[in-house]
């Protein structure tokens, strides 16, 4: 068989990254690995990229996937319950790239999160995965401990069934356990790198695409001590100077306006509302969270540099596309703030977990860091994951073409491109690299057209009770109270990215156009923005 000379694709995501998490994105953090991909000489580093602003709902218009809103959230929704495209599973209206790609004649193969079905007919098997090793609901332990399983009085509800079991499943066998050692960074590294090493001659001779999607640094927040004990004391003055020195190396680095203002934090599910106000273990314990968090993020780039050592090792590199990003913005939810499960989540964490000063980011601890620093994470932008405002739904992209494909960057130190963009423009970009074409049926069923075009187009996003619409460098944006003004704004992104300066009353009648377009768009399916909007 001769060697199918197509470029190959490596898709690595993280979930819940900040906007500037990346050293490369102004972060201290130290992500050398991820570093070195956006300063080839060909590479691409997106400032203006967006996502949905929830981890499972990606790819795609989500309403049309089958994941308008989270499973877990859809699964306790009467405004949801059997409405199209809240299926809470990928559904069959659309065909997924790895089937298209495996059809072309791709090796697929990925390792690391789903989250977009928990039943076997929805696992990753089944959507045109070669080769998968699976984390099928949204979040589980990082080390595999779940102490409720061994607990004989123990009933787990059922968001922790669905939603934190460490519940994997490799290719179609459900697994009853994981190996002892079980990190999941280090877990979904090395599987991904043991498919690619166990492929056939004649599978070698295919290109391949690889997914690998971590599920670091969600919480619980958990790393080896060795690497976070890197950061201690690197947090001690808090979030707000933390996104001040962000928000400064930013502007140093081009890629926010130097004259930018960025959105106040804005603090409601934790009090007081103050840094300085708040009790000394407790800023104490938040700075340790936020040590633990960066930890994650180092040990999950040095499992991305494993595995670009080993494609370069194999002289596979080169011929790579790779892409790494951030699946929405970071996450600033308390567990006990949190809409239809936080008391659950507070109950169970108490009965089975040792969440003191020492013991934070361990395996038999949970915590997470709250919206202070998610906000530190997301500056200059508004808010975080959850909310359809800039700090949910835009996060860092870094693109390394193959050395076939030319990019407009030239010399050290790759591209740094404020172009709009969004995840939906991922697909119809892969096929074209592939010679492939998006078909209108796939197996006898009709196929929803992909969304992702030209970037003059019009975007809409929403999800848990946000909306917000993008047409150029406009957009508008309805956040709910508290944490907004339950009302419908207007921004120019491009001059007010932090979302800062209403213009609904100066610009009335494109105000009024974008929130028809809005409208048009949802009527005909269930969202709660629209339900409360006036």
């Amino acid at each position: 068989m001769e060697k199918d000379t197509r470029p190959n694709f490596l898709v690595i995501v993280a979930d819940d990254l900040g906007f500037s998490d990346c050293g490369c994105f102004g972060s201290e953090i130290s992500t050398p690995h991820i570093d070195a991909l956006a300063t080839e000489s060909n590479a691409l580093r997106y400032t203006n990229y967006h996502v949905a602003a929830a981890c499972s709902p990606r790819g795609t218009d989500h309403h049309i996937a089958g994941l308008g809103q989270l499973q877990e959230i859809t699964r306790a929704s009467p405004a949801h319950a059997g409405k199209p495209g809240h299926e809470g599973y990928l559904n069959h209206r659309v065909v997924a790239l790895p089937e298209l790609l495996s059809d072309g004649g791709y090796f697929t193969c990925m390792s690391g999160k789903w989250h977009l079905g928990l039943k076997p007919e929805h696992h990753p098997i089944r959507r045109g995965f070669k080769k998968s090793f699976a984390l099928l609901p949204g979040c589980a332990n990082h080390y595999a401990y779940e102490p409720q399983y061994k607990d004989p009085g123990s009933e787990p509800d059922k968001f922790f069934e669905t939603a934190t079991r460490a519940l994997h499943a490799e290719d179609d066998v459900l697994l009853s356990r994981l190996p002892d050692g079980f990190y999941s960074s280090d877990a979904y590294a090395d599987k991904l790198m043991a498919y690619l090493d166990n492929r056939t001659e004649e599978e070698k001779q295919q290109p391949f695409f690889a997914y690998l999607p971590f599920s670091a640094p969600h919480w619980p927040l958990q790393a080896p001590k060795e690497v976070c004990d890197k950061y201690r004391g690197f947090y001690g003055s808090g979030p707000e100077v933390l996104r001040q020195k962000r928000l400064a190396k930013l502007k140093a680095l081009g890629m926010v306006d130097p004259g930018v203002k960025a959105h106040p934090m804005v603090v409601v599910d934790e009090k007081p509302e103050s840094w300085d106000d708040l009790p000394e273990n407790v800023r104490q314990a938040s700075s340790r969270a936020m040590e633990v968090y960066a930890g994650m993020v180092d040990r999950m780039d040095w499992n991305i540099g494993r595995v670009i050592e080993y494609l370069k090792a194999r002289g596979e590199y080169d011929n790579t596309l790779v892409l790494f990003m951030s699946d929405n913005g970071a996450e600033g939810a308390s567990y006990e703030a949190m809409p239809l499960v936080g008391g659950r989540i507070m109950a169970h964490v108490d009965k089975y977990y040792d969440n003191s000063l020492d013991n934070i980011g361990r395996g038999n601890s949970f915590v997470c860091y709250g919206c202070r620093w998610a906000q530190a994470a997301t500056a200059p932008s508004r808010l975080y994951k959850m909310h359809s405002t800039e700090g949910g739904c835009r996060v860092p992209l870094v693109v390394k073409p193959p050395t076939s494909v030319a990019t407009g960057a030239s010399g050290g130190g790759g591209l740094i491109t404020d172009a709009f963009c969004t995840v939906m423009d991922i697909v119809p970009t892969f096929l074209e690299l592939a010679g492939l074409e998006h078909p209108a049926q796939y197996k006898g069923r009709q196929i929803a057209p992909l969304r992702g075009r030209s970037w003059d187009y019009v975007m809409g996003f929403e999800i848990a009770g946000s909306g917000a619409l993008r047409c150029g460098d406009w957009k508008i944006t309805f956040v709910p109270a508290p944490k907004g003004p339950q009302r419908w704004e207007l921004f120019n992104i491009r001059d007010d990215p932090g979302e800062v300066c209403d213009l609904a009353e100066e610009k009335r009648e494109l105000f009024k156009e974008m929130l028809a377009l809005w409208r048009s768009g949802t009527n005909t399916r269930a969202t709660w923005a629209s339900l409360v909007s006036p």
